[in-house]
């Protein structure tokens, strides 16, 4: 039976989830709101008469900005992916020699401060002659992910029985016939954590942005907010509504995804 004391629980939280999401209502209310309304004092809470003109200019203006950062982002998934899930399949079942110093290893990379990080790979780019470009930024931002994505990985795959694993060498089956047939499959709920933690970092990436492609021609949705409040500290409505814009793609994943995420993040309680 429910206690009926717990109410103010209710309360408490309803409030905490109002005062987090308020941000994000502000940005919306004002990317629908006039320009000559904007500083109006007390300001409106509501988009009195309502506009979508920064909208407009967003579409006009901001479309290939989006356009880079969703194949940076769907590029460092595929490479966070192709590295990760095999090395954590080696780290679960295959136990090689330095396996526990690995871990540390990767513990300790991601606690290295991305500027850092970003003031090595100029360095490296330069002489690679990948910088400005996409395949640099994918490069970079997959340095981030991967530690993450392996010990995910490896924490789900260690709970696969190794019975599994077994079988399949008896049946003649090799260690990478046996991690693409039976563990990978398993394992699909860390394949959604990961690939959805590897979009957003890209997806919201700066400081590798801003730092490993500048001047490219094809730059990322953040290099392009941060260009358009530069160039129009004033319009503020059009500013938000591309800070909106970016936020869709992130936040659909998100909705989509959570059950996934869910499962991927208590990974490696598999019961037999």
């Amino acid at each position: 039976m429910r206690n009926p004391r717990s109410w103010w629980k209710t309360a408490v939280g309803i409030l905490l989830t109002g005062a987090m999401l308020f941000p994000i209502y502000w940005m919306i209310n004002v990317s629908l709101t006039q320009p000559n309304e904007l500083r109006k004092d007390p300001p409106n809470f509501f988009p009195v008469n309502p506009t979508f003109d920064g909208y407009s200019k967003v579409v006009g203006e901001q479309l290939p900005y989006l356009g880079t950062s969703l194949l940076v982002g769907l590029g460092t998934v595929l490479l966070t992916l192709a590295v990760s899930a095999p090395a954590a399949f080696a780290l679960a079942k295959l136990r090689p020699r330095g396996g526990t110093a690995l871990n540390f290893i990767l513990l300790i990379a991601q606690m290295i401060p991305g500027i850092i990080m970003a003031m090595g790979f100029y360095l490296i780019f330069n002489s690679w002659g990948v910088l400005n470009t996409i395949p640099g930024l994918i490069l970079a931002d997959s340095t981030l992910a991967v530690p993450f994505a392996v010990l995910i990985f490896t924490a789900f795959m260690s709970g696969i029985p190794d019975e599994l694993v077994s079988a399949a060498r008896i049946d003649g089956a090799s260690a990478w016939r046996t991690f693409r047939s039976i563990v990978l499959p398993i394992s699909r709920n860390s394949v959604v954590t990961v690939s959805l933690f590897a979009f957003l970092w890209a997806w919201s990436d700066f400081i590798f942005a801003s730092t490993l492609n500048r001047g490219g021609d094809l730059q990322p949705i953040t290099i392009g907010i941060y260009r358009y409040i530069g160039n129009n500290t004033q319009d503020w409505n059009a500013i938000m509504a591309t800070a909106v814009v970016a936020s869709i793609p992130a936040a659909v994943l998100l909705v989509i995804a959570q059950r996934y995420v869910a499962a991927g993040v208590t990974a490696g309680a598999v019961k037999d």
